[in-house]
């Protein structure tokens, strides 16, 4: 437990950070962008283990990662190209999107574990989905 509040400290830490130096608008696309990537892939691999027969539950668990990557992706599509003023609901918003990409990067750290590898290679799809999400955001 320790260790995921300080996960969610971290997280909750650089989103502050980057809110003060790329501002709000942009902070708050790059972090539903982001999630919205971990979502999908945290979806993928639960219908993985549900055809693997890992456990019945996992499907269950994939359409609901599914749907909340793409209820967050629609409607992140839908604002990038679009300029929304933020203010201090923004910090509120990201105090909730800190927890739910906590909860994401925990469940890579346990899936990491199911495919055999240590470190800090869950960190891979992380670091992916933060960086497909700048590079939409960015238009590269």
């Amino acid at each position: 437990m320790k260790q995921a509040l300080t996960l969610y400290g971290v997280i909750l830490g650089l989103a502050l950070l980057g809110m003060s130096l790329l501002g709000t608008t942009q902070m708050v696309l790059i972090g539903y962008g982001a999630i919205c990537v971990m979502a999908l892939v945290i979806s993928g691999t639960f219908f993985w283990l549900w055809q693997v027969r890992a456990t019945p539950l996992a499907l269950g668990m994939s359409f609901s990662w599914a749907g909340l990557g793409l209820t967050l992706g629609w409607w992140w599509a839908s604002q990038v190209h679009l300029s929304s003023v933020w203010g201090f609901e923004a910090a509120i918003l990201f105090a909730f999107l800190s927890l739910l990409m906590s909860g994401a990067v925990l469940h890579f750290a346990v899936i990491q574990g199911s495919f055999g590898y240590h470190g800090f290679s869950f960190l891979v799809p992380v670091l992916g989905a933060l960086l497909l999400s700048l590079g939409v955001l960015w238009g590269i």
